[in-house]
């Protein structure tokens, strides 16, 4: 569990130190699935219900869904939001498209500020589920992409102390899980689904023998694997081969 009670309190560090240290806490995350459970935390933390991150949708894309990167918020309430092309007349996301400034949103007061007569629907969905008021974070990564945090849920407005500590936290978070993704991006170019098995047993301690027996395979093909991953990823030997795999978040 990734334990953020000692990090919000470099909040009150300079600077510089709060900098350094916001960089040490994020780099002890190797997996994507890290990111999820920090921003999991974080929602519980503040009270909320859901969170999303989100690359910011050009004007000519209409789904929300394709651009989602990670959420927590309920599969049936996307297909229903993109089913109904809500997207289109989001007060939310255009502004999300024209500013960088974090803002809260509440869904009574937004759906009344849609053109599309949509107003209603929306509100009566985001209710369904819980998220009808939070934050939205615009947040961009070291390549430029311009993406959002959000925290929804049914709590009251958060305050400005908090929304100063939920955009330091969603701007590492979402850097982080670029870094990953990026990571996984260029790893797996060629590693199949045997390598990744045999790393992960290899992880786990197991020796040759050993997975073979778990595999079903020859020793002779378990080391056949594990020297074509060695290979892929530049490695020289097998632990280091197992230690890139893990940084990369190939295996757990």
């Amino acid at each position: 569990m990734v334990d953020f009670s000692g990090h919000l309190s470099s909040i009150a560090l300079p600077a510089d130190q709060r900098i350094a240290e916001t960089q040490r806490f994020a780099q002890t995350m190797t997996r994507e699935a890290d990111v999820r459970q920090a921003l999991e935390q974080v929602t519980s933390d503040y009270g909320f219900h859901g969170f999303l991150v989100m690359v910011v949708p050009g004007k000519s894309c209409r789904s929300l869904s394709d651009s989602v990167v990670m959420t927590n918020w309920p599969k049936d309430f996307l297909i229903s939001y993109d089913a109904a092309s809500m997207m289109a007349g989001s007060p939310v996301i255009e502004r999300l498209r024209r500013s960088t400034i974090p803002f809260t949103y509440d869904t009574e007061l937004d759906s009344r500020r849609r053109s599309d007569g949509k107003g209603n629907a929306v509100l009566s969905l985001f209710e369904r589920v819980n998220l009808r008021r939070g934050v939205y974070i615009p947040v961009h990564d070291v390549h430029g992409t311009c993406g959002a945090v959000a925290f929804g849920g049914n709590r009251e407005a958060v305050n400005p102390g908090e929304l100063k500590e939920l955009t330091f936290i969603a701007g590492y978070l979402f850097s982080r899980l670029s870094e990953l993704k990026e990571m996984r991006g260029r790893a797996p170019g060629g590693l199949s689904r045997r390598e990744i098995e045999c790393l992960h047993w290899a992880a786990a301690g197991k020796t040759t023998t050993e997975m073979a027996k778990i595999l079903d395979l020859s020793e002779y093909t378990v080391n056949h694997y594990l020297s074509r991953a060695t290979r892929k990823l530049d490695s020289v030997n097998r632990v280091q081969t197992v230690a890139k795999a893990i940084r990369a978040g190939l295996i757990n």
